[in-house]
């Protein structure tokens, strides 16, 4: 009988885990699915774009599901304004000067965003210029012998 005993716990203990991995198993295939409907919205593999992200990431990151769709959907959404700009092109085939026009803002953004705070430095100066200015020609032209200075 007391053979009989460890039997049936194994046996039920079987039975558990058993039902357990089926239950595993039931939650990931949920999740494979609801991933494969997700994947059909996605423009590029998953795979290849989360390996391209993870090639360019520290070592100690992780990288959310969430991330790894919306960085997908980005760079769809990047290529079709690319093509949206190609099609502007009148001509029937693509060359390479135009793709490098296309994507000319993708990969000069950081010296473009340079360009753009060195020009509005350069205006706050020409703005500080001509409030120096104004300063001074109200000053020193005076239309009336009245203090102007008053007036400010």
């Amino acid at each position: 009988m007391s053979n009989e005993l460890p039997e049936n716990e194994s046996s039920e203990e079987l039975q558990e885990e058993s039902s357990e991995e089926f239950m595993d198993e039931s939650i990931e295939d949920v999740s494979d699915e609801s991933s494969e409907e997700s994947q059909e919205d996605l423009p590029f593999a998953k795979a290849e774009v989360v390996r391209l992200m993870k090639q360019n990431l520290d070592n100690d990151k992780m990288i959310r599901e969430r991330v790894k769709v919306e960085m997908n959907k980005f760079l769809g959404e990047v290529l079709e304004r690319v093509c949206q700009q190609l099609n502007e092109y009148p001509y029937t085939t693509i060359e390479y000067e135009m793709l490098k026009e296309s994507i000319y803002p993708y990969k000069n953004i950081i010296r473009i965003n340079e360009e753009k705070e060195r020009i509005l430095k350069h205006l706050d100066a020409i703005k500080a210029d001509c409030d120096a200015l104004s300063l001074d020609v109200k000053r020193t032209l005076r239309l009336k012998d009245i203090d102007v200075e008053d007036e400010f």
